[in-house]
Parts: C-alpha cells; structure tokens; sequence
C-alpha cells in the first residue's frame, strides 16, 4: 500500500444518517481539489452510492467480479463523467455477502491504494458482519450522527469498535444541524455531542433541503457551483482532511434570524 494513500472509513452506527450522502460529495470534492480520489461501496445488501452519483447505467462489473478474478480492477472501476479525478468501485451482488471476509475488503483497499490518493469506504451501518469487513480494510474513520440521542448512543458505540480495531484517526462530522432547535434546547448541542463522543469535530453540516433534491436527481451538491449550507459544509471538510485551516461554522450565530443579526451588530459598534 502505498504510503501517502488515506483509506478512510466512513461509517455510522444508526442507519439513516447521512453516510452515503457524505461520502458522494467528499469524494467529489476532494477530486475538485485535484487528489485522485475512489468511493468503495462497501454496503453490499443495499448498495445506493452509485445512485447518489448518478453512476447506476454504467457499471458493468462490480467488487465481486474483481475478487473472484473474472475482470480485472481497472474494468470495474467507474469514472465520473464530470469529474475525471473520482471514481467508483460498485458493491457487487447482496449474496456476495455469503462468503465475503475481512481478507477481502484488505485486498481490494491494497489494490485500490496503488492509484488512488484517497480511498473512502462507504460502511453498511450497525456493527455486524459488514460493517466488520468494511473496518478490517480502514486505516482511519469518519464518523457521522445526527444530534440525537438514538443515533449519538449507537456512534458511541462504533467508536469503542473502531478503537478495538486500531482505526485512527477517528473524526466526527455532526449532519443535519437545526441552529434554531439547537438555540431552544430541543436538539443536542454540538459540545454535547462531542463532549459525549470525545471526538474532534471535523465537520458541521446544517440541515438543508437542497441534500434531498441533489439526492434524488443522482447530483452531489458539490458537484456544481451548489453554494448552499450543506455544499459549504462538504467542501470545507474535504479541505480539512487535506490539512486546511478552515473554520468551523458556529451553530448559535448560523440560527439567527435577520433582526437579531442586525441588533448584534449594533450592539458590537455601540460597545
């Protein structure tokens, strides 16, 4: 494997979070940057990352026809039109499930680690057998919740998984921020969250309805010159993984309506 190669687990502990989601515009946008860049859809019994990148009509072999040997990696690998610097390697049939092994998810990451800067592992979510698999080919891991109790509690425990495992580094990216309920104390607060997780905050991604649309139409957010929350948040934490300062948004000043904004200006000139 070669030594600059990331191979990055992306992964959740409660299912419905945001996982694929992040991986399609991080893979993309971390290709915008100019790094060589593949997303492994390692969700095998319900495989959706091709259709979140509106790749679905064009893949011909998968990651089973490469481990069984009937093609070779570069035949399965598919290249996005619009942006050369990503590919994908498709999840092959729900009943390779049968016989896949962590063997086989190391094999593939070491094969796709000898073109590819980044390697970003889209992990089924709960911790069974596929996520085991998917963990036995990271070297690091992204983990993304919602602030809610349910989904902070099963990422709690994925973390103390990927701990047993070896994985580091384990970063946090907290999806779907409502500023407002956050305000009202009807959400968790992003310090609660990673005071409770004790990980670094990597990334906030604000609740936006732009995700659905982009979702629905197999377009990454950042795949255009999208400039809503979400497609910030993406963007910005591909450029931290590339070792960027950039800030993090502050949940309490992104929840202010127009007239609060202006009377905090006011009161910053004033004083």
């Amino acid at each position: 494997m070669a030594p600059t190669t990331r191979t990055i687990l992306i992964c959740s502990g409660k299912g419905g979070v945001g996982k694929t989601t992040l991986t399609a515009n991080l893979g993309i946008a971390l290709a915008k940057l100019g790094v060589q860049t593949v997303v492994l859809d390692a969700d095998f019994g319900l495989r959706n990352l091709d259709l979140l990148l509106g790749l679905e009509n064009r893949i011909v072999y998968t990651a089973q026809e490469v481990l069984s040997e009937n093609c070779r990696l570069d035949q399965a690998l598919v290249k996005h039109k619009q942006e050369p610097n990503l590919s994908l390697l498709p999840a092959g049939n729900p009943r390779m499930l049968e016989w896949l092994k962590p063997e086989d998810m190391q094999r593939i990451a070491a094969m796709l680690a000898k073109q590819f800067d980044y390697v970003l592992i889209d992990c089924p979510a709960g911790i069974e057998d596929g996520f085991k698999n998917a963990v036995a080919a990271a070297k690091e891991a992204i983990v993304i919740t919602t602030p809610e109790v349910s989904a902070v509690r099963d990422a709690d425990r994925v973390i103390g998984l990927l701990n047993t495992h070896g994985v580091s580094p384990v970063q946090l990216v907290l999806n779907r921020v409502r500023p407002k309920m956050m305000a009202n104390q009807e959400m968790l607060a992003a310090d609660d969250v990673t005071d409770i997780l004790a990980l670094p905050l990597l990334g906030l991604v604000l609740e936006d309805e732009q995700v659905i649309v982009s979702t629905n139409r197999g377009e990454p957010l950042t795949l255009s010159a999208n400039n809503s929350p979400a497609s910030r948040a993406y963007s910005n934490i591909a450029r931290r993984l590339q070792g960027e300062d950039v800030p993090l948004i502050d949940p309490a000043k992104e929840g202010l309506g127009l007239r609060e904004k202006v009377w905090r200006l006011m009161q910053t000139k004033i004083f």
